[in-house]
């Protein structure tokens, strides 16, 4: 069983008074819990190696993807795989930030890929300022936390800033409206990019100006004047631009190419996405102790997880019994989807039979630790559950 330790104060009066409602809960159920989860040091130590040796394992396979022309199997959208293979041979061009979900790692039990949210990862305030604003209410300090998150951020804009010498360092961080939760997750990300030198402003993706001879920019409200950008972060989809926005896609496939603006997170990060990208781990790692086995197929010898190749959140997630019974099912709004079939890992639990998937940030480095707790499924539903180490 996992272990949990309750905290008597919690980090909610502070949150509201910042404006971040949406982390609040509804009813009843709370999204973040009194509750942390209790790990050791040694434990905390093989969540960070087991990232980075993922992160390697996944620029091994992007490799192998690009070099054997596997976008299709990939379902990598065809109008954006000139800007997904420019964006990978372009050595300035970084992968800002991603989140390995994992199985296990506490209790004995083996650490294992669930999948890398390497596109647009949310859990950022969470993972970064909550539960360490967690364990300062209750006088605790930020040593007894894996959580590095804010920092490695920093580290990443500067690097950034410096291989890209010949663009202003100046950031224009976008998000779909409406969507609250996203605007906590990019004001973490610009406040790191201020530190690290950037003038940063923030616009909705739909009143963001693109041309592919000049940039990017954005209006300013006072003046009229359009503001142009080098950079530009947008926690929106790279499927979702190909799918649903072909002449966006089009653009920024320009922009970028001509060097007008540096786009983050880059295209390539599809790569990392896609769900199929398990299946070629697996083929090129055949039983590493990290990996679950995955196939474009049920596995008939096993329990399986069918997945969209695209899917956030835990949606349209399927547990297939062996027999060929949903034993489990989330719905959710990528239905039409390519699928994949991953052998299935029990969730670490507690004694009241929640579920936990750990989630690690990756950003030039693993650096840092939170968990989601939900059912056996872990969806939008799901609270989050921070850490403490002992």
């Amino acid at each position: 069983m996992i272990k949990l330790r309750k905290l008597k104060n919690n980090p909610l009066t502070a949150l509201k008074q910042i404006g971040w409602d949406w982390m609040l809960g509804e009813d009843t159920i709370p999204y973040l819990t009194d509750e942390v989860v209790e790990i050791e040091e040694g434990e905390a130590d093989e969540y960070f190696i087991a990232a980075n040796e993922l992160y390697e394992m996944f620029i091994n396979a992007g490799q192998y993807v690009i070099d054997n022309n596997k976008f299709e199997e990939l379902g990598i959208p065809e109008n954006l795989i000139d800007l997904v293979k420019y964006s990978w041979e372009n050595d300035k061009t970084w992968h800002l930030y991603g989140r390995f979900d994992l199985s296990g790692g506490t209790d004995g039990k083996p650490i294992k890929l669930i999948e890398f949210n390497a596109d647009t990862a949310t859990c950022i305030p969470e993972t970064a300022v909550v539960q360490y604003a967690h364990l300062k209410a209750n006088e605790l300090e930020e040593q007894f936390q894996f959580n590095g998150v804010f920092e490695a951020f920093v580290e990443q804009f500067k690097c950034i800033k410096a291989e890209n010498g010949s663009f202003s360092p100046t950031l224009l961080i976008s998000t779909l409206r409406d969507a609250p939760e996203d605007e906590a997750n990019v004001s973490v990300i610009g406040e790191a990019a201020r530190e690290a030198g950037f003038e940063v402003d923030f616009e909705y993706i739909d009143a963001v100006e693109f041309s592919e001879t000049d940039g990017i920019f954005k209006q300013n409200p006072q003046n009229g004047n359009f503001i142009r950008y080098d950079f530009w972060f947008k926690l929106v989809p790279w499927e979702y631009i190909g799918w649903e926005e072909p002449e966006l896609a089009a653009i920024l496939t320009k922009i970028v190419m001509n060097q007008k603006a540096v786009v983050m997170n880059p295209a390539y990060s599809l790569l990392f996405q896609s769900k199929a990208m398990l299946k070629v781990l697996w083929e090129l790692n055949p039983y590493h102790p990290l990996l679950l086995k995955t196939d474009n197929k049920p596995l008939p010898e096993s329990v399986s997880v069918e997945k969209v190749l695209f899917g956030r959140e835990g949606a349209n997630v399927r547990v297939i019994e062996k027999s060929g019974e949903i034993a489990e099912a989330a719905g959710g709004e990528y239905e039409g989807q390519r699928v994949i079939f991953q052998e299935f890992t029990p969730f670490l639990r507690d004694e009241e039979d929640h579920y936990y998937q750990a989630g690690v940030f990756f950003a030039g480095e693993a650096c840092g630790l939170g968990f989601r707790r939900g059912g056996k499924i872990i969806d939008n539903r799901a609270q989050f559950c921070g850490h403490i180490l002992y």
